[in-house]
């Protein structure tokens, strides 16, 4: 019989249905019940051929950590954009890509 694995995202949102509160939890990884300030998950429709996105963020994330979030998510992406196809040339260029963000953004010290 196959192994499963269980991630689980609970969002608690205020009357205006914003998220206040977001937690997650991986029993494999002894992550129980973790605060997070945002997430980001894509999953890819094979059927449809497209990208279905969860975007949520807290509303006390504060600007600054967004930037930075944001930045090491593009990172994270080149990352596993070249472990999935292989492709130098283009990882490369999205790493390109993220030291110019992080640049704009002034994250760079």
């Amino acid at each position: 019989m196959n192994k499963t694995s269980e991630i689980k995202f609970v969002v608690e949102l205020d009357e205006n249905r914003v998220p206040e509160k977001l937690t997650w939890s991986a029993q494999d990884g002894g992550v129980d019940l973790e605060e997070a300030k945002a997430m980001m998950l894509s999953i890819w429709d094979a059927n449809a051929k497209e990208t279905l996105r969860i975007d949520l963020w807290t509303k006390d994330m504060p600007v600054d950590e967004m930037k930075q979030f944001f930045h090491q998510t593009l990172v994270a992406m080149a990352d596993t954009f070249k472990r999935a196809t292989a492709d130098e040339k283009m990882t490369e260029t999205m790493k390109d890509f993220c030291q110019y963000f992080a640049e704009k953004m002034e994250l760079t010290k």
